[in-house]
């Protein structure tokens, strides 16, 4: 029994998948754990939790993901092969609700190019992996990888071949962010005319951004039939990335005039979702970004800004709480005590336990001393830094840093913990930076090449704490990492260890070949 008349969208998240193939976005997993309780409580209705067979850290990831998530249905991704659905089905194995999502290419050009194999072996291997992954769960989605270049009578063959053979959801993804909203759109009702079965099936739409058309393909999807939208947090992803999830939803959410839809998601959550994944991905959000940019809702044209004071819907076509952004204000000092600072972290969106919130107190305390005015995001910033340092291999115990006129060239004295041995190094460089990194380089043994070394002030003032990102690449494998502390040298310390940690989760992770979908 089909969906596709309901006016209900169901959201299927992969950032944790999709997402996390986005060069740089490598995550561990007590990261992906607390995404995924993010998106639970958004109400996300599917999570694709992680490619099984890809690495023992992505099944795990699944299989785990699957143990604790209880709102959402939780779902892997698996090629056509026997091999990648029974590891995907034995990582959803523990969930309420779990899926198997199972795909291969049908355009000409990946056939003959990427699988070497005529279009009679595809539409077989269609047949096949769903029948197989039907052993599994009734739930069961498969994908014909570039869609958008795929011939229609070899797309239609393959889609009723697999809604035959047992497939609920099938999705019909731009790959390479190909397609245009109208093209798109005109494809989707084409497969809704011609496939006899598809009544038996909800459409699912999987759009790239290359083009900066994700989002529109999408919704242009959605206006002729389709029923499932696949996007991430961020519009995190390969290449150009993915449509981003906060447009999608407030898309629907804002014209429901051209879009008489609905989704279960509470979006409410996502700005605390947007900041989560930046911080764990070190992916910082352009301040322009649609929904959750720093300007999104930020007001600088004098023209605007009368307008705002008269009425503000004269420049805003939603409420900046529709997204969960309040206002930034003062609410803690150096004497506050730990009770106010368990309610502050509950209003800001933190369930923590006892050891973390006394850990997250402490980092308080200490940044209160020497920072004068302590805003929610100096709050955010203490609890995620922490987090991202979670199981980490590689711990700064001590920095001191020598600069300046009188001191050339600058020299940095270290100590690291380094799997649990305590290690120490005294380095110069061109910068007090360049000697931090050499420093860690000489005690860690990795010598990657830096990528990116960027730093942005948490809040305003010359007290501000210190973001700072740093992307490294290691036979092309690139990790971002981030730290923060309002000592810019310590942050930046900070950021190149917690790259380096990423970057040894990184090592043995193989990705298997036709990854995307």
């Amino acid at each position: 029994m089909t969906t596709n008349t309901s006016n209900e969208i169901i959201i299927f998240d992969t950032t944790l998948r999709d997402g996390e193939q986005s060069p740089g976005a490598s995550m561990n997993l007590s990261e992906k754990i607390r995404i995924a309780e993010v998106l639970e409580d958004m109400d996300v209705d599917v999570i694709e939790a992680g490619f099984p067979i890809a690495s023992n850290g992505d099944f795990e990831a699944v299989h785990e993901i699957a143990k604790l998530v209880k709102g959402s249905i939780i779902c892997g991704l698996a090629r056509s092969s026997k091999g990648d659905i029974d590891r995907c089905a034995e990582a959803i194995k523990p969930a309420e609700r779990g899926r198997i999502h199972t795909f291969i290419s049908t355009s000409p050009l990946h056939m003959k190019f990427k699988l070497q194999m005529e279009p009679e072996e595809v539409h077989q291997a269609v047949i096949d992996s769903v029948t197989h992954a039907r052993n599994f769960t009734d739930d069961v989605e498969w994908s014909c990888e570039d869609g958008s270049r795929t011939e229609h009578d070899f797309m239609c063959q393959t889609i009723e071949s697999a809604i035959d053979a047992g497939a609920t959801t099938i999705n019909i993804p731009d790959t390479v962010g190909y397609a245009m909203p109208m093209e798109y759109a005109a494809m989707i009702e084409m497969v809704m005319n011609r496939v006899p079965n598809i009544d038996k099936a909800i459409i699912s739409v999987h759009c790239h951004n290359d083009l900066g058309m994700a989002v529109a393909n999408s919704l242009a999807a959605v206006q002729v039939g389709a029923r499932q939208v696949e996007c991430t947090i961020n519009g995190l992803g390969e290449r150009a990335g993915n449509a981003a999830m906060e447009e999608i939803i407030m898309g629907l959410r804002t014209r429901p005039d051209h879009l008489p839809f609905t989704t279960r998601v509470k979006s409410e959550l996502i700005t605390k979702a947007s900041r989560l994944v930046s911080t764990v991905t070190g992916f910082t959000v352009q301040p322009n970004k649609a929904i959750v940019g720093a300007n999104a809702f930020a007001h600088e044209s004098g023209i605007h800004q009368d307008g705002m004071l008269k009425n503000a819907q004269t420049y805003e076509i939603m409420t900046p709480e529709s997204v969960g952004l309040t206002e930034s204000k003062l609410v803690m000092g150096k004497h506050s005590g730990r009770h106010a600072f368990r309610e502050k972290l509950i209003e800001l969106g933190y369930d923590l336990g006892d050891n973390a919130v006394q850990d997250a107190f402490k980092r308080f305390k200490d940044l209160a001393d020497v920072k004068k005015d302590v805003y929610d995001e100096d709050i955010v910033a203490i609890v995620d830094d922490a987090f991202v340092r979670t199981n980490d291999r590689i711990n700064l115990e001590k920095l001191e840093v020598l600069c300046g006129t009188e001191h050339q060239p600058p020299k940095a004295t270290m100590t690291l913990d380094v799997d649990g041995e305590s290690k120490s190094a005294e380095m110069t460089g061109d910068g007090p930076v360049d000697a931090i990194f050499k420093g860690i380089k000489e005690l860690t043994g990795i010598e990657p090449h830096l990528q990116l070394y960027q730093v942005h002030a948490v809040t305003q003032g010359t007290d501000a704490q210190a973001e700072v990102t740093v992307r490294l690449e290691e036979d092309g494998k690139t990790v971002n990492g981030q730290g923060a502390d309002t000592d810019t040298m310590v942050a930046s310390a900070k950021a190149y260890i917690n790259a380096l940690n990423k970057l040894l989760v990184k090592r043995e992770k193989t990705a298997p070949s036709a990854l995307s979908a």
